[in-house]
C-alpha cells in the first residue's frame, strides 16, 4: 500500500552543435558521475550529473557539456556505446564493424577491433570482464577486456549449407541483437529469430558465460522488437510480446533462467502502441517502459506486487520527442530521462504510504484509485472496497478530510485535475464493488505539472507547478501567456462544484478549478504540507531544509523562524507537521525524514537508522500523542511524544539500537521485533483501535496493536469516561481489568461505579470484570514502563479533579471487597431485577476477599424458601432458580468453604443441598448432619461453631446450655485463652468466675507471664499461687506484700527476705539486695558493701552516716577513692586507644582515596578492585597493634560493676566482629568501634554520684582529677568520632583541617553546655 511519488524534478537543456543533430546512445561512469551521449553527427558529449543536480530546478542557461568528436567515415555511423570502467573510455561500435575504444579525458580513439556486419549491439559484463557483441550476420563474439576473443557463434540455428555472409541471407530485415546479463555475470541472455517462419516469432536463448553455449532455450513467441532485460537480482527476463493477432496492445513477458515462462501482464495500451524501451531500477522493485502510441510517447513506471502489476506512474512527452531514458546505477529511485533534441530531466522518486492520516488506503494504479477504509476492512490491495476510475493514469493525489467533508483531488498524466467528493466513511459499506467515474475539471489555463500537491481548505488547494517543458502542456495549445510562464510556481487553485453534494452518493462531476494565486519559486522545492493549527496555511520546504509558512494570499513568509524546531538540517523528501500538546498550549512539532535514513525532529535527529514512521492520535481532538517508527533493523519503536518534548529519549530509548542482548530484550518494552524482514509501517488506526499497520515486501498486510498504544487508547477512554467503550478495549486485547480501577484511582472508582454498571449494560462482562479484581496495583508494576508518567499525570489529574476530598471512608486497604461493593450497590440501583443481575450480584460476594459467602448464601436461602412456599411470588420471576445460583456459587468458590459458610448458618438442609451439588459423596456428610439433627438447638450449634473454629460463638452457646455443660465451657477456654475475658463476661455465678480466674492464672503462668499471673490469683483471691509468681518474676516487693496479706510469721517473713537477699545478690541486683538487707534483715555491713557494688556512692554514704558508723564511713570513703583511681586509669588507657584507632583510620582513609584516584584515572571503578587486592593494598599500614584490649586495675569495692561493664563492652565487640588489617570493611569497623567508645547514660549517672560523694568525703582533688579526665577522653571521643564521619563524606583528607586538635576545638566550644556533660560539675571546670 504505497504509492510513487515524485518529489524533485530538474530540468535542462543539452545544447547540440547543428541542426537536425539528435541523441542516439548513452552511457554512465558510476565513478564519476559522468553521463555520456552519442550523437547521430558522431559528436560525444560528456555532461556532469552534478551540475545538473545542483540546478534550482529550471534554468535557462543551457547545460555545460564536453564535446568530442569521432573521426569516422563519412558512411560510417556510431550503433552501440557503453562505458567500460576498467578502462576509463568509452566503447563505441559502428554500423562498419570498427570497435573504438576513445578516452574522454585523453581526448584519444583506439581501434581496438572490426568485426563483419557491423557492430550491433555491445554490452560489458557486470564485472568487467567480458564483452559481449553482436554483429549484423547475426553472430555473437564474446570477448576479454584485453581484447581476446573468447569464442564466436551464431545467434539462431541455421540451416545447413546456408551461408550466413551470403548477400541473399543479409539482405533481409535486420533487427537488433541485444545483450542483456545476470547481476552475477555467469550468464547472458539473448533474442534470436526463428527462421523458415512465417510469422515474427523469437526465441529467448539462455547463453552460459565461460562455455558459450546455449544453457535454456524458450519456446517461439511473437516478441517485439529487439527488447529484453535481465532482472538485477537474477529472477526474471523481461521482453515484451506483440498481441496484435489477438487484437490488443503489448504484453510483458517474464521467463526464467530456464526458458520457462514465468507470467505476464497486459500494459493496457491499444494495438496500435508498441513499447520502445523496457528497463529494470538497480533494486529490481520497479520497472519502466517506453510506450509509443497516437502521438504520445508514455514513460510508465511499473510495481508488483501481490501477483498483481501495478502502474505506478507515468509521464507523457510528445511522440516527436523520442524520449530515451536510464536509472540511476546506485540509486534505485531516480530515472533519467533525455530527447532527441537535448532536453535533459532528473525525476526523483520515493515511496510514500497510501494510507492517509484518516486510515484510508488510496492506492494509486494507473487511472484507477483503489480506495479501502482499513478501520472497516484490512485488506490488501488490488482487493478494494470501491474504485475511482480517472481518464488517464494518475499521477498526484491528496485527501482532505475535516469538518464532515471528505475529498479527493488526484492530478494525471495528461496535465488535468479531477476532484471527487466522498460520503461520510460510515455509509461506504454501500459502496463496495462498485467504480465511478471522475470527470476533469474544468479550467480556463492549463495549470501545469504539479510536483506537489496538497489541502489547505475544503476548496483550496496549494501546489508546486512546473511550467515550460514538453512533457507538461501535452493535451493544450500552447498560448503567449503560457511561454512566459517557465520554471516552478507556488499556486492557489481555488475549487467550486457546480452540482449539489447528495448524502451517500459521491460528487465526481461539475468541478470547476481556477488558479487564483501564484509565485515564481526561486529554489527547488521538497515538499509541503498543511498546517494543522491554522486554516488555509502550510509549509514549505525547500532544499536544504529550510521550512517556511505559507498562508493563503500573502504568500511564503521569508521571515525565519525564531525557533529551530521549524527547520531541517538536510533535505527531507518525507515531511509531516503535527499539533502536540493536550493539557498544554497546543506546540507544532516538525518531522522529516532523510534518505539516509535520519528521522529530524526540527534541527534534532531524533534516530539515525528509521525506515518509516507514522503517528497516532487519540482522536479526540486529533492531538498526536506518539510516534510509530520502524527502524532498518526491524524494530518497532511507540514513541511518547511526552518523551520528545522533555528530552529523555536517549535513556529510555537506547538511541533506537538494540543491544542484543535476551536479558535487555525481556526488559526492554519499548521496541516490537518486527517478524519480517524489510517491512514498513504503512498507516495507523487511530482512537479505540489502537494498530499499526505493516506491509511486507511480498505485499500482505498484518495489523498488530502494541501494548502502550492499547493502555494508550484505554487511558483516553477513561479519562473522558467511556467506561465501555474502555472495557470493550480490556476485553479485546487481554489487558488486566485491574487497569480501569487501577488508573481512576480506587476513590474516584467508587464514586463512578454507577456511572460504570450504566454504561457497560452487559452483565457478563461486569462479572468478568469483578472476578480479575485483586489487590494489586497494576499501574505501578505491570504497566508501570508503559505510559509516560508526566502526561499520564496530567490526564488523571483532570479525571480525578472534582472528587479530591470525596470517599474518604472507604477502605483504601482492601481494594477487592472496596470495589465489589460499589459495583454491588450500583447493580442494585442501575440495573433492574433479573436472574442474571442476581448471579452478578452473588459473584460480588463470592470474589470479596474475604469471601462474604454467607451473605450469598442468606440471598440463595430467600430464593429456596420463595420455591418452597409455591406462593407465586412475583419476585421469583425475576431470580434464578435456587440450584442454579448454587451452581453459580460453588463455580466461584471452594465447595468446602460454601459448605462451611451453610453450616455456620446453621441451616442443615441447606448445607445437604451444599454438599450434594458440589459432588460429596453422602457418607461424608450424612452421617454428621444428622448428628447435629438430633441434638438441641443450642449444643448443635455449639458443635457446628466448634467445626468452623467460631470459638467466641461456641462459648456463648455453651454457656447458654446451662450449668450441666459447665466443664465443657471450662476446657473450651483452657484450649482456646483467649476466650477467658469473654468467659469471664458471660459467667456471672462468683463460685465459677473464681474458677475461670484461677485456671486464666495458670494459664499465665505456664506463658511465663508472671506479673499478670499474680494480678490474676489476688482477683480469686489465691495468694499462695500469687506468692509464687511474683516471685517468679523477681518482684519482691509484691512477695513481701503479699507474705504481709497472708499475715505470715515475722521469722518466716525474715527468712523469706533472706532467701530474696541471696537471689538478687546473684542476680547482679545488687541494689534491690541493699535495701532488703538494711529494710528487712537489718544487716547495716552487708547493705553499704552492695551499695558501693552498686556504685550508688550517695545512698551509701547516706546510710553509713544514718548509723553514725565512723568504719562505715572510712569503707565508703576507701572504695570510693579506689573506684576513682581505677576510672582514671581507664580514661587515659581510653583516651590512648581513641588516639590509636583514629590515626589507623586515617591512614587507611587516605590510601584508599589515592588507590580509587589512581583506578580512576585508568578508567576503572573502586568496585572492580577484589577483596584480595584491597587487602594487599592496604597491608602497609596493618603493623599498628591497636585492637587488643587494654588491662585494668581491680579492686574489691569496683568488681562487680567493672565486670558488668566488661561483660557489656565484649558483647559489643562480639556484635560487631573483629577488626581484620587491611580488609575491605576496615574503615567502617574502625568508625563503628570509635562510636562504640562513648560514655553511656548509666557511666555518666555513676561519675556524677562518685564526683558528690568525693566532695562530700572530702577529696575534692581526687574529684577534680576523675572530671578533667573522663572531661578530655569524652571530648576526644566526640571529636574523633566527628573527624572520622566528615573524612567519609569526603573523597579527599586535608591533613591541615583534618586534625584531632582542631576537631577538640570545635567539639568544646560547642558541646560544653549540652546534656552530654551534665554529670560535670563546674567547680572543677579548667579555667
Amino acid at each position: 500500500m504505497k504509492n510513487l511519488k515524485l518529489y524533485s524534478e530538474i530540468t535542462s537543456n543539452l545544447q547540440l552543435q547543428s541542426e537536425g543533430e539528435v541523441l542516439l546512445f548513452s552511457a554512465y561512469d558510476i565513478e564519476r558521475n559522468r553521463f555520456f551521449f552519442a550523437s547521430s553527427y558522431n559528436l560525444i558529449y560528456t555532461l556532469h550529473l552534478s551540475s545538473l543536480q545542483n540546478e534550482r530546478g529550471w534554468s535557462k542557461a543551457p547545460l555545460q557539456a564536453e564535446i568530442d568528436p569521432l573521426d569516422l567515415e563519412p558512411e560510417d555511423v556510431i550503433t552501440s556505446f557503453d562505458y567500460l570502467m576498467e578502462k576509463e573510455a568509452l566503447i563505441v561500435g559502428t554500423s562498419c564493424g570498427l570497435l573504438l575504444l576513445h578516452s574522454v579525458d585523453g581526448k584519444e580513439t583506439e581501434v581496438v577491433g572490426r568485426v563483419d556486419g557491423g557492430v550491433k549491439c555491445i554490452s560489458p559484463s557486470p564485472d568487467g570482464d567480458l564483452l559481449g557483441v553482436t554483429t549484423g550476420f547475426r553472430q555473437l563474439l564474446v570477448m576479454t577486456h584485453d581484447w581476446d576473443l573468447l569464442y564466436e557463434t551464431a545467434l539462431e540455428d541455421h540451416p545447413d549449407g546456408v551461408d550466413v555472409c551470403e548477400p541473399g541471407f543479409s539482405s533481409r530485415e535486420m533487427f537488433g541483437s541485444p545483450i542483456s546479463w545476470r547481476g552475477d555475470g555467469k550468464y547472458f541472455a539473448t533474442l534470436s529469430e526463428v527462421l523458415n517462419s512465417s510469422s515474427s516469432n523469437k526465441r529467448l536463448k539462455v547463453w552460459e558465460r565461460d562455455a558459450g553455449t546455449v544453457h535454456t532455450s524458450s519456446e517461439p513467441k511473437e516478441l517485439m522488437g529487439s527488447i529484453l532485460e535481465w532482472m538485477p537480482s537474477g529472477a526474471k527476463i523481461a521482453t515484451v510480446c506483440d498481441r496484435k493477432a489477438q487484437n490488443e496492445g503489448p504484453s510483458i513477458v517474464f521467463y526464467e533462467r530456464n526458458g520457462l515462462e514465468r507470467n505476464s501482464f497486459n500494459t493496457g495500451e491499444p494495438v496500435d502502441a508498441s513499447v520502445e524501451l523496457l528497463k529494470w531500477n538497480c533494486s529490481s522493485d520497479l520497472l519502466a517502459t517506453v510506450v509509443r502510441s497516437g502521438n504520445y510517447d508514455s514513460l510508465k513506471i511499473w510495481l508488483f506486487s501481490n501477483n498483481h502489476w501495478y502502474l505506478k506512474h507515468e509521464i507523457k512527452y510528445p511522440r516527436k520527442d523520442g524520449v530515451r531514458f536510464m536509472w540511476d546505477p546506485t540509486k534505485s529511485q531516480q530515472l533519467i530521462c533525455w530527447s532527441l533534441d537535448g532536453q535533459v530531466t532528473v525525476f526523483k522518486f520515493i515511496w510514500v504510504t497510501a494510507v492517509m492520516d484518516e486510515s484510508t488506503a488510496l492506492v494509486i494504479d494507473g487511472s484507477k484509485i483503489l480506495v479501502t477504509p482499513l478501520s472497516l476492512f484490512l485488506m490488501p490491495p488490488p482487493m478494494h472496497l470501491f474504485s475511482l476510475n480517472f481518464p488517464s493514469a494518475v499521477r498526484e493525489m491528496v485527501f482532505y478530510s475535516m469538518a464532515g467533508k471528505n475529498r479527493l483531488a488526484a492530478f494525471l498524466s495528461n496535465g488535468c485535475l479531477c476532484v471527487a467528493e466522498l460520503p461520510m466513511p460510515d455509509t461506504w459499506d454501500s459502496l463496495e464493488g462498485k467504480e465511478f467515474s471522475v470527470e476533469l475539471c474544468a479550467s480556463e489555463t492549463p495549470v501545469g505539472s504539479f510536483v506537489h500537491l496538497t489541502w489547505l481548505d475544503s476548496h483550496l488547494l496549494l501546489a508546486v507547478s512546473q511550467h515550460g517543458f514538453n512533457h507538461i502542456n501535452c493535451y493544450f495549445q500552447t498560448s503567449s501567456n503560457e511561454d512566459s510562464l517557465l520554471g516552478f510556481y507556488l499556486q492557489e487553485i481555488e475549487l467550486a462544484c457546480s452540482e449539489d453534494s447528495v448524502p451517500g452518493l459521491l460528487t465526481c462531476s461539475g468541478w470547476h478549478a481556477k488558479v487564483s494565486h501564484q509565485n515564481l519559486l526561486e529554489g527547488l522545492v521538497m515538499g509541503i504540507t498543511p498546517n494543522p493549527a491554522k486554516k488555509c496555511s502550510a509549509f514549505v520546504q525547500f532544499d536544504g531544509g529550510e521550512v517556511f509558512e505559507y498562508t493563503s494570499k500573502l504568500g511564503i513568509n521569508k521571515r525565519d523562524f525564531k525557533h529551530d524546531e521549524l527547520r531541517f538540517f538536510s533535505s527531507c523528501p518525507w515531511m509531516k507537521v503535527v499539533l502536540v500538546g493536550a493539557t498544554e498550549p497546543s506546540k507544532l512539532l516538525l518531522f522529516g525524514l532523510d534518505d539516509m535514513g535520519r528521522l529530524h525532529v526540527g534541527r534534532k535527529i531524533l534516530c539515525s537508522n528509521c525506515s518509516s514512521f507514522s503517528f497516532y492520535s487519540n482522536l479526540a481532538d486529533n492531538v498526536i500523542t506518539h510516534l510509530i517508527l520502524a527502524t532498518k533493523q526491524d524494530l518497532l519503536f511507540i514513541v511518547d511524544i511526552s518523551d520528545i518534548l522533555h528530552g529523555e529519549l536517549e535513556l529510555t530509548y537506547e538511541n533506537f539500537i538494540h543491544a542484543g542482548s535476551k536479558q535487555k530484550e525481556e526488559e526492554n518494552i519499548n521496541f516490537i521485533n518486527i517478524w519480517e524482514r524489510g517491512a514498513k509501517i504503512i498507516g495507523v488506526l487511530h482512537g479505540d483501535e489502537a494498530a499499526v499497520i505493516l506491509q511486507t515486501n511480498r505485499g500482505n498486510l498484518e495489523c498488530i496493536c502494541p501494548r502502550k498504544l492499547v493502555l494508550a487508547s484505554i487511558v483516553n477512554a477513561l479519562n473522558q469516561r467511556r467506561f465501555r467503550d474502555a472495557l470493550l478495549i480490556v476485553r479485546r486485547h487481554r489487558i488486566d481489568f485491574n487497569v480501569i480501577v487501577d488508573y481512576c484511582g480506587l476513590q474516584v472508582f467508587n464514586q463512578l461505579a454507577s456511572e460504570f454498571v450504566k454504561q457497560v449494560k452487559n452483565l457478563s462482562y461486569i462479572t468478568d470484570f469483578v472476578c480479575a479484581i485483586k489487590n494489586e496495583n497494576v499501574m505501578e508494576k505491570l504497566y508501570k514502563k508503559f505510559l509516560s508518567s508526566p502526561c499520564c499525570k496530567e490526564q488523571k489529574d483532570l479525571l480525578t479533579n472534582e472528587f479530591k476530598g470525596s470517599g474518604a471512608s472507604l477502605d483504601v486497604n482492601n481494594k477487592v471487597s472496596s470495589v465489589l461493593l460499589a459495583v454491588r450497590s450500583a447493580l442494585e440501583e442501575q440495573v433492574s431485577e433479573s436472574p442474571a443481575r442476581e448471579l452478578c450480584i452473588l459473584t460480588t460476594l463470592a470474589r470479596s476477599e474475604p469471601p462474604a459467602l454467607e451473605e450469598a448464601l442468606e440471598r440463595v436461602k430467600i430464593i429456596r424458601e420463595m420455591e418452597l412456599s409455591g406462593s407465586g411470588d412475583p419476585r421469583q420471576v425475576n431470580c434464578p432458580s435456587a440450584e442454579e445460583a448454587l451452581k453459580h456459587l460453588l463455580w466461584l468458590s471452594d465447595s468446602e468453604a460454601v459448605f462451611e459458610a451453610a453450616l455456620g448458618l446453621y441451616d442443615l438442609n441447606l448445607a445437604a443441598i451444599v454438599a450434594l451439588n458440589s459432588q460429596r459423596d453422602p457418607k461424608e456428610f450424612l452421617p454428621f448432619l444428622q448428628e447435629l439433627e438430633h441434638m438441641p438447638i443450642l449444643l448443635m450449634r455449639y458443635n457446628i461453631d466448634l467445626r468452623l473454629h467460631r470459638f467466641e460463638k461456641a462459648l456463648k452457646h455453651i454457656v447458654s446450655a446451662g450449668d450441666a455443660h459447665f466443664s465443657d465451657c471450662m476446657n473450651l477456654m483452657k484450649k482456646n485463652p483467649q476466650l477467658f475475658p469473654l468467659g469471664l463476661q458471660l459467667i456471672t455465678d462468683p463460685t465459677r468466675r473464681r474458677q475461670v480466674l484461677d485456671a486464666w492464672g495458670d494459664h499465665l503462668s505456664d506463658e511465663k507471664c508472671f506479673e499478670d499471673a499474680a494480678a490474676t490469683y489476688l482477683c480469686c483471691s489465691n495468694l499462695q499461687k500469687a506468692l509464687k509468681a511474683y516471685r517468679e518474676c523477681g518482684n519482691w516487693s509484691g512477695v513481701l506484700t503479699v507474705a504481709g496479706l497472708l499475715k505470715l510469721e515475722k521469722n518466716e517473713v525474715m527468712q523469706l527476705a533472706h532467701e530474696l537477699y541471696e537471689e538478687l545478690q546473684a542476680l547482679g541486683k545488687p541494689g534491690e539486695a541493699a535495701k532488703i538487707a538494711l529494710e528487712y534483715c537489718g544487716d547495716i555491713n552487708a547493705g553499704i558493701n552492695l551499695l558501693i557494688s552498686a556504685r550508688d556512692w550517695e545512698e551509701a554514704l547516706r546510710v553509713a552516716f544514718l548509723h553514725s558508723g565512723e568504719d562505715l564511713v572510712l569503707l565508703v570513703k576507701n572504695a570510693a577513692l579506689e573506684c576513682a583511681s581505677s576510672l582514671i586509669d581507664e580514661y587515659k588507657e581510653g583516651l590512648e586507644k581513641v588516639g590509636k584507632y583514629l590515626t589507623r583510620y586515617l591512614a587507611v582513609r587516605q590510601r584508599r582515596l589515592l588507590l580509587a584516584a589512581k583506578l580512576q584515572s585508568e578508567e576503572r571503578s573502586i568496585n572492580d578492585l577484589d577483596d584480595d587486592t584491597a587487602s594487599e593494598a592496604s597491608s602497609t599500614f596493618s603493623g599498628m597493634s591497636v585492637y587488643t584490649r587494654g588491662t585494668r586495675k581491680s579492686s574489691a569495692a569496683s568488681t562487680a560493676s567493672t565486670a558488668a561493664s566488661r561483660a557489656r563492652d565484649t558483647r559489643r565487640q562480639r556484635s560487631r566482629g573483629k577488626i581484620r588489617p587491611g580488609s575491605p570493611g576496615e574503615e567502617m569497623a574502625l568508625v563503628e568501634h570509635l562510636k562504640a567508645m562513648s560514655l553511656t547514660a548509666g557511666a555518666r549517672k555513676e561519675l556524677k554520684s562518685l564526683l558528690v560523694s568525693l566532695v562530700m568525703l572530702g577529696e575534692e582533688e581526687t574529684a577534680r582529677k576523675v572530671q578533667h579526665v573522663g572531661e578530655n577522653f569524652q571530648l576526644s571521643h566526640m571529636a574523633a568520632v566527628r573527624l572520622a564521619e566528615d573524612t567519609l563524606s569526603d573523597d579527599t583528607i586535608n591533613e591541615q583541617a583534618h586534625t584531632l586538635e582542631r576537631y577538640l576545638q570545635k567539639v568544646k566550644t560547642e558541646q560544653q553546655d549540652s546534656n552530654v556533660f551534665s554529670w560535670c560539675s563546674r567547680v572543677f571546670f579548667s579555667p
